[in-house]
């Protein structure tokens, strides 16, 4: 019987044949840590009689949710970071990198047939570039940062193929959302997304990082894309010299379900409050009022996110009655999008543009909804309180309806701007 992707990555770093279903004790290639959830992991890992973690090599540190610190716990718990990390010699990007998940894979810490586990949910972007990788919980992550592998169990996989070429202003957001609102909010619990399709074979990297980033809001456990040119492309520069290992599902793998997509067709898709698998083609919101605007996030921070935008945005400028945030997912990303002059082009359209870091997709540092107030935003999650008042609504979108939404003032369709 043949392997799916993630049966294959665990039966190679288990050193012996596994399934779906199996529980087994697997070594861990990377751990990520952050500045929310890292401290509970750090005295947990001391609780257990952790002394030395398993290798600072292999250790991921950066701060992200709430930098510079906003209050003075926020401050406290860095220092702790701060402490923990020159005591053990693991190298932290500090606040100085940007998003987790975004640095991560920038810094070639991510490679196909990998392992990595992050405390945050959406560590399964990194399985754009053919890992298996998966959000534990603190405790857990204590255990790892100890004994350098973890409890499983091998994930079922659903196999999503995806074919078809985008229609103008429809792109990766607007596939992922419309994926989470066939399959809902439940609909993969405890399994693994494995993209694959025409569509996907010639999608970027900065597209597979955003399906593969909100496979989580169905419930699965990872999302995987098979390495590819492009992956080894992306790779190439990030992770010199390395070995990346050949990867693909075999033709007679057994999944738990099948989805075929086809995209030709596809409009703009937007999920609305309170739930991410609350999705609609934009028609069905359009002329929805709106008080802020969020384009960033780990989902959609990058630069290609922002050329989007700015494609759109072109030579207007955003509306008076709409706060606009911009806020690139990492230092790298800001880099690009300031040298191609596109942070002048939205300051000047009247955005305010922050420097890396989670910004509102939490409703952390910044940016936070007043009751009864209305964001449409890139980001991932639209749970009610999620950016604020549990008394606002929050809608997520793609860029492109983001950008042309600021504009009009109202949630409006990409295409018709």
């Amino acid at each position: 019987m043949g392997a799916t992707l993630v049966e294959k990555i665990f039966s190679s770093r288990c050193g012996r044949e596994v399934q779906a279903g199996e529980v087994v004790m697997a070594p861990v290639d990377r751990a990520m840590i952050h500045d929310i959830t890292g401290p509970l992991a750090v005295r947990v890992f001391r609780e257990m009689g952790g002394d030395e973690v398993f290798d600072p090599a292999r250790v991921v540190m950066l701060f992200d949710h709430q930098v510079p610190a906003d209050s003075v716990q926020a401050a406290e718990n860095q220092q702790f970071m701060r402490d923990f990390a020159r005591e053990q010699g693991i190298h932290n990007y500090d606040l100085r990198e940007g998003v987790c998940h975004q640095v991560l894979m920038e810094k070639g810490h991510a490679a196909p047939a990998e392992i990595i586990v992050g405390s945050d949910s959406h560590t399964c972007t990194y399985g754009a570039a053919g890992a298996c990788a998966t959000g534990i919980g603190s405790t857990d992550m204590g255990f790892v940062l100890k004994f350098g592998a973890l409890y499983f169990r091998v994930p079922e996989s659903i196999r999503v193929e995806v074919s078809g070429a985008f229609a103008p202003r429809v792109g990766a957001k607007d596939l992922i959302l419309s994926i989470a609102g066939d399959i809902g909010a439940g609909g993969a619990t405890y399994q693994a997304l494995e993209f694959s399709g025409e569509t996907i074979e010639t999608m970027p990297m900065a597209g597979r990082m955003t399906c593969c980033n909100m496979a989580i809001e169905m419930g699965a456990k990872a999302g995987i894309v098979p390495p590819d040119a492009v992956t080894r492309e992306y790779l190439q520069a990030r992770r010199p010299g390395a070995e990346i290992a050949d990867l693909a599902p075999d033709q007679d793998a057994v999944y738990a379900d099948r989805r075929a997509y086809d995209v030709t067709a596809l409009a703009p898709q937007v999920a609305a409050p309170h739930n991410v698998d609350h999705v609609v083609d934009v028609g069905e919101v359009a002329g929805t009022h709106i008080d802020q605007v969020f384009i960033g996030s780990c989902t959609n921070g990058r630069y290609e996110d922002f050329v989007e935008a700015a494609e759109v945005l072109g030579d207007r400028t955003f509306s008076e009655e709409v706060r606009v945030i911009v806020v690139p997912a990492s230092k790298e990303e800001y880099l690009k999008t300031l040298r191609a002059g596109l942070i002048e082009k939205f300051v000047e359209a009247g955005a305010l543009v922050e420097a890396p870091c989670c910004g509102p997709c939490m409703g952390g540092a910044f940016g936070l909804l007043a009751p009864g107030e209305v964001s449409l935003s890139t980001s991932n999650r639209n749970f009610r309180g999620r950016q604020g008042s549990t008394e606002a609504e929050v809608y997520l979108c793609s860029p492109a309806t983001a950008a042309a939404s600021a504009v009009t003032g109202a949630i409006t369709d990409p295409r018709e701007v």
